[in-house]
């Protein structure tokens, strides 16, 4: 925690006379990521978290930038807790994150029933701003214009017992077009890497079985965390998947985003020969004409784009790859579009998060010219939404008969009570809706079953049969008894200056 936080931070509170928080949050795995933190460091400070559905002493928006979408869905929650708060003064909004850092004093002049404003590089703030709040009776705004410690290093209340996010990276040194998230988060900052796996083994310890590398390049780690006069180490990311292979009790690694300029074969071969290390790539693609990357500053073009999918394919058969796609960036034409189709119709990804273009202030693509209309827009995705859904299908179609292993989750599947089926992920990211049969009432969120796939959709897989093998494990104990691990706490203040020459060797070297 901060120094300021520290000294605002009371002491334990009376569970009687706590006051109680609600987080909600908007965006992308950061996000949610720093609303544990968030979680942890009102635990910490004496609060509690509220009950599901009870109305909160305190609310915090964690918010997004990166759509117009997120911006509208803010204010309206905001304008809905209006008349609360002037039902009861003592009730408190706190606004962070992204679209807290990019609209500033705005925020007060949208909403000036907002109490906190907090950027991305200060949450830890958070505890002494709330307190400095209700005392003074007055708004309180804080955004810091650089990091000033990992964020890692404040303490986290995780939302599941066996999974969870890690981060290595912070910031971003691209320059796409459409992005505001560099100006928002700032320039990359990375962990050490005897700091991340620290953290990892630490989640082991409490009984997480499954981790996720975070960050918004994982593949361009190594940056700067070395002494600036020392050369990059380009394969500092690689390292660092090796090294997890090495923490025992870790059964499930996963990372997000690699950038596909810097995507190259070490980490394709770390990724075939490390046992825990799934089966999944997610790998934004967000065009398939190279015009258009061209007019976004992606620094890949199609052809190197397919021909990572093709190495990836050839060293991990049956890979899950997924992808990000815009539609209707500025100046995209019918040919454009078509390319984008075409790659799309080739990769054969098993899912896409896709995108309308969204004119965000502050970026170059806002004030490019040629804006596609709305009405093309619409057509267009349709279209790509058609054919990735279909390609969706067939992909998982051509699991059915294969033998999954399932961590089971907690209530992924809308329809689980009705079908009295239970949810959880396969090794390659693939969500599965299976029957627990016999086993219903000994089968946890967090335990591990092998079963058939007997069904597909294009978002989803089915199995029905009878459970191969349920094997109860230290995260299902824990998911039972509501333990949640916690982290932040006794694993150092990492920093953000040069460490240690030998930080990365003893992290990550064989």
């Amino acid at each position: 925690m901060t120094q300021q936080a520290s000294a605002a931070a009371p002491g334990p509170a009376d569970p009687r006379t706590a006051r109680t928080y609600q987080v909600r949050t908007y965006g992308c795995q950061m996000n949610v990521h720093d609303s544990e933190r968030l979680a942890g460091l009102l635990d910490e400070a004496g609060y509690q978290r509220a009950a599901d559905g009870a109305d909160a002493d305190v609310v915090v928006f964690n918010t997004c930038a990166v759509r117009e979408n997120a911006d509208n869905k803010l204010y309206g929650n905001l304008s809905h807790l209006a008349p609360r708060k002037q039902a009861d003064p003592n009730m408190q909004i706190a606004v962070g994150g992204c679209l807290a850092q990019k609209d500033r004093d705005s925020v007060l002049s949208k909403a000036p029933w907002v109490d906190v404003v907090f950027g991305t590089h200060n949450i830890g703030s958070l505890p002494a701003l709330l307190d400095r709040a209700r005392h003074n009776r007055a708004a309180e705004v804080e955004i810091a214009e650089a990091l000033q410690e990992f964020p890692s290093a404040l303490p986290a209340s995780r939302e599941s017992a066996y999974a969870a996010w890690v981060s290595i990276s912070v910031g971003c040194n691209n320059t796409c077009t459409f992005c505001i998230v560099p100006s928002l988060r700032g320039k990359e900052v990375d962990r050490r890497p005897a700091d991340v796996l620290a953290e990892v083994r630490s989640l082991v310890d409490q009984g997480v079985l499954e981790i996720t590398l975070l960050g918004q390049n994982v593949n361009a780690y190594g940056v700067s965390f070395v002494d600036p006069q020392q050369p990059r180490d380009r394969g500092a990311f690689a390292k660092l998947l090796r090294a997890c292979g090495r923490i025992d009790g870790l059964e499930r690694v996963r990372f997000t985003s690699p950038h596909p300029a810097e995507f190259t074969d070490d980490v394709i071969e770390a990724m075939a020969e490390t046992p825990n290390v799934c089966p999944t790539l997610h790998m934004p693609l967000q065009s398939g004409s190279d015009r258009m990357l061209r007019a976004m500053r992606r620094s890949y073009r199609a052809e190197r784009y397919l021909a990572i999918i093709e190495r990836v394919r050839a060293a991990i058969p049956h890979a899950a790859i997924t992808t990000d796609l815009i539609v209707g960036f500025p100046g995209e034409t019918e040919e454009d579009f078509q390319a984008t189709l075409d790659v799309v119709a080739a990769a054969r990804f098993s899912s896409a998060f896709t995108f309308q273009y969204s004119k965000r202030p502050g970026t170059p693509a806002a004030d490019l010219p040629d804006q596609v209309s709305k009405a093309v827009v619409s057509e267009r995705y349709q279209r790509l939404i058609d054919l990735q859904e279909r390609i969706s299908l067939e992909e998982n179609t051509a699991q059915i008969g294969r033998t999954v292993e399932l961590l089971v989750a907690t209530g992924e599947g809308r329809k689980d009570a009705a079908t009295a089926r239970m949810s959880g992920r396969a090794r390659d990211g693939r969500l599965v809706h299976f029957a627990p049969g016999p086993h219903a009432g000994e089968v946890r969120p967090g335990d591990v079953v092998v079963t058939t796939v007997t069904g597909a959709a294009p978002h989803h897989l089915i199995a029905d049969g009878a459970l191969l093998t349920h094997r109860r494990t230290r995260a299902g104990d824990a998911h039972a008894a509501g333990r949640k691990p916690r982290t932040g706490v006794g694993l150092g203040m990492p920093g953000v200056g040069a460490p240690p020459q030998t930080a990365l060797t003893t992290g990550c070297a064989r």
